[in-house]
């Protein structure tokens, strides 16, 4: 196809076709039967050429330049238009450089859907872009790049301006999109105006960023907002230069206010809230000639509609706290920034002062509210700091680890809550759960509560990851070495409902032997996982841990381990693991690195497991998990049949007995009974009272002898007739009467007279009123009967001196 270009000397354009830069050039321009790579149409001048390519777009790119003098000559106010037409479909820039007076600035207004500005080097959707330039005298200065379907309606600027428009070659734009308005002189580099219509965002940014703002200027954007509205503005990216004199500062000019301009610094929290429409000035100063640094800026502005709750205010009363803040951000700050075009949740501190972050610190106490239609975007991150300056004093006081009630009564769910505990070099940390204890998250055993705490050791050079837990397990206490930092981490909403029940505490102990130790307590029947810190990355080299797990009473606890050995090789020192019980003789179980891990085993005391680690090679890791399980003790099978072996052996012979005894008593006559020769029957000195009854001695006891053994011979002799005055009673060497004393019935009962000689004690026969005793004589019993004669001061005389009181008394 044939293209023609007419140019008008009074138009003072100029064409140029260009190759596209990075493309070879396999396409050239045919003009007057010759072909070039260019081709350039100043005014006046006309040009009919051709391409040698079918699709020379891919090939050139054309540029249309407009000189514009409101200096020497009128200035053409109105509509621009995209001069001449006809052009080639090839990707098209027009630039208009229209120069003017410092004093007689010139105004752009651009037609709807206006412009939004970008950053520069950032693609607009459409490919239609402006770049807007301010020329003051030999200095040109950066107003910004923008793209179509934004808020900015148009710019005042102090001198002259470069405004290109770059069109793709398949727009079908056929205008210009802005015109020149008046002539005016503004006092400043610029002025930008922005229309914020409903609810909307814009995003601004200083000229020439992001390199510096020229120096010891001042330039204002205009925003216009409907009175119905909320405005507020924030600054996300700013930088500073190095002052000589003067301040770099923002100014608010908001109608209605009574303290016009409202001056702030760049560092400041922005006004927030504003309603209507208002000005936003920024202003350079004097810079550093050798270091002179640079002032940028971008910010945005938020409208939307007023809120609800924006005049209800919560009461954060920090004045009893030390050590704290609290952060109210947006969900996912500080990793994740919401978009800009999301409807933005603000926090303020008063009705004016309104961030989407907004940090609390103890010892003051803050009246906020919120402007967000939807308060579950936003969370509660707290920190406070826990110290210890007074050894003496800290060891004798419990510290709470609880969320403060000022935190959870906000309308605000909470996302972490860290307290970070230093200990002086002296003292180490432990923290207890007394009721609910402590559960470890592995993954045997997994944390589905509302909220977990994640402990982590530090010093220095060197952290050591704890574990993360979370409320309803067996671990009582922890003990540590080190400073160390608890996060607990909410999910969902129901550690509303569970904050009042925690019970997590804090106290500063003397020095520990290990890096950390735990108490275990599980209940009855429970099964306990748990596992050595830092599981992910191993633990750290010559690094001792213990766990000291408590057996519930009349409970026996199974122990074992995941795996059957340690799994790492040492390359300085040995790795060693230890379990003993708490019991008197109890002897301790040790393993290295290159054996075998103990198999699982009843352990029926109390008892520590112990794990020391070495310098593993390279590549290697020591991560050990156990398991306890707690069961009712189980009576050991061999004693159980023992002991029913011995019930039964113990039947047998008593049933023996009894048939036997019964047998014998069907064929006996009455039992005869033989004095006890052995029995202590002599009262050792007759003026002494004995401090014996005869409760106590044998005085009173017959043994019984089976007649058959003992009258063997008389039954022979008398043909089975028993002589009852016959005994065999042979220890006595005195006189005997005539008739010796015959054994007393078996049911004896005999009241003996009071002596005549009043000095004489009475027989103990009187005191007791004992009957006779008939029982098998034990060894033990005889050689124990001197030993057991004291009872009641009583007096006791021998039973053949009671005879023979009885017979002169007869």
């Amino acid at each position: 196809a044939s293209f023609t270009i007419s140019l008008h000397k009074a138009d003072n354009t100029t064409v140029t076709i260009k190759p596209r830069a990075g493309i070879l050039a396999s396409c050239q321009i045919r003009l007057r039967n010759a072909t070039r790579p260019e081709l350039k149409i100043k005014p006046g001048e006309n040009a009919t050429f051709t391409f040698t390519c079918r699709a020379p777009e891919k090939y050139f790119t054309i540029k249309i330049q407009k000189n514009i003098d409101c200096v020497s000559g009128p200035c053409p106010f109105g509509e621009v238009h995209l001069y001449p037409p006809r052009l080639p479909r090839l990707n098209r820039t027009f630039v208009w450089d229209v120069k003017a007076s410092t004093k007689a600035g010139l105004e752009l207004k651009f037609s709807a859907p206006w412009l939004r500005q970008v950053e520069p080097g950032q693609t607009c959707p459409d490919s239609v872009g402006y770049n807007i330039n301010s020329c003051i005298d030999t200095a040109t200065v950066s107003i910004g790049s923008f793209c179509r379907n934004g808020s900015v309606s148009g710019i005042k600027l102090l001198g002259g301006v470069v405004l290109s428009l770059r069109l793709p070659w398949d727009s079908p734009l056929t205008t210009s999109g802005f015109s020149i308005a008046n002539r005016a002189s503004i006092k400043r580099l610029c002025i930008i105006e922005s229309v914020l219509e409903g609810e909307s965002s814009v995003t601004l940014m200083s000229p020439n960023y992001p390199l510096g703002f020229p120096e010891d200027e001042l330039m204002t954007w205009q925003f216009l907002v409907p009175p119905n509205m909320r405005a507020s503005v924030f600054f996300h990216n700013y930088s500073l230069s190095n002052c000589e004199r003067k301040e770099e500062r923002v100014e608010y000019y908001i109608p209605g206010s009574l303290s016009n301009p409202e001056v702030f610094k760049l560092t400041d929290s922005q006004p927030a809230n504003i309603a209507g429409s208002f000005n936003l000035s920024l202003q350079g100063c004097d810079q550093d000639a050798q270091n002179p640094g640079a002032l940028r800026l971008l910010f945005q502005v938020v409208v939307q509609h007023p809120q609800v709750n924006e005049n209800v205010t919560h009461l954060v009363d920090l004045r009893r706290e030390k050590n704290m803040n609290v952060t109210i951000h947006c969900e996912g700050w500080p990793s994740h920034v919401p978009p800009m075009s999301e409807p933005v949740c603000l926090i303020c501190k008063d009705p004016r002062t309104c961030d989407r972050v907004l940090t609390l610190a103890s010892g003051t106490a803050y009246k906020i509210s919120f402007l967000c239609k939807d308060l579950s975007r936003l969370r509660i991150t707290a920190e406070k700091g826990i110290s210890c300056v007074d050894p003496r004093w800290c060891q004798r006081k419990i510290y709470s680890l609880s969320v403060p009630k000022v935190i959870t009564q906000l309308p605000v769910q909470l996302h972490k809550f860290i307290w970070k505990l230093l200990a002086p070099s002296q003292l180490n940390v432990e923290i207890t759960s007394p009721s609910l204890k402590l559960q470890q998250h592995v993954p045997e055993q997994r944390c589905n509560t509302s909220y977990s705490y994640s402990i982590v050791s530090a010093t220095p050079t060197t952290e050591l990851i704890i574990g993360v837990f979370c409320p309803g397990g067996a671990i009582e206490k922890i003990q540590m070495r080190n400073n160390i930092t608890i996060t607990l981490k909410t999910f969902g909403k129901g550690f509303l409902n569970e904050s009042n029940r925690q019970d997590l505490e804090m106290s500063f102990v003397p020095h520990i032997k290990d890096e950390c130790t735990f108490t275990v307590s599980p209940g009855p029947k429970d099964r306990v996982h748990l596992q050595t810190p830092n599981w992910h990355y191993g633990l750290p080299p010559y690094v001792s841990l213990s766990w000291y797990v408590v057996v519930p009473s009349k409970q026996v606890a199974r122990l074992g381990f995941s795996k059957e050995r340690m799994g790492i090789t040492c390359q300085t020192g040995r790795a060693y693991l230890a379990v003993k019980e708490e019991a008197a003789g109890a002897e301790e179980t040790v393993r290295r690195e290159d054996e075998l891990l103990p198999p699982p085993r009843d352990m029926h005391q109390d008892f520590w497991v112990n794990i020391s680690n070495c310098k593993p090679s390279e590549k290697m890791q020591l991560d050990l998990q156990f398991w306890v399980t707690v069961s009712d003790k189980q009576l050991d099978l061999g004693v159980i049949i023992a002991a029913v072996a011995g019930a039964g052996v113990l039947t047998a012979i008593g049933l023996t007995v009894c048939c036997v005894k019964k047998k014998k008593k069907k064929s006996q006559t009455p039992m005869v009974g033989v004095y006890n020769a052995t029995a202590n029957t002599q009262v050792p000195g007759r003026q002494k009272l004995l401090r014996k009854g005869r409760q106590n001695n044998d005085s009173h006891v017959y043994a019984v002898i089976d007649d058959a053994m003992v009258y063997g011979h008389l039954l022979k002799e008398s043909n089975g007739l028993v002589a009852p005055e016959v005994d065999v009673y042979r220890p006595f060497d005195g006189p005997m009467g005539p008739v010796p004393p015959s054994p007393p019935p078996f049911s004896f009962r005999k009241d003996v007279k009071n002596s005549s000689n009043p000095e004489e004690p009475l027989p103990l026969a009187d005191a007791d009123h004992d009957n006779y005793t008939f029982a098998h004589q034990k060894l033990g019993q005889l050689e124990n009967t001197e030993d057991n004669g004291k009872d009641h001061g009583e007096m006791s005389l021998s039973l053949l001196e009671t005879k023979e009181q009885e017979g002169l008394a007869e």
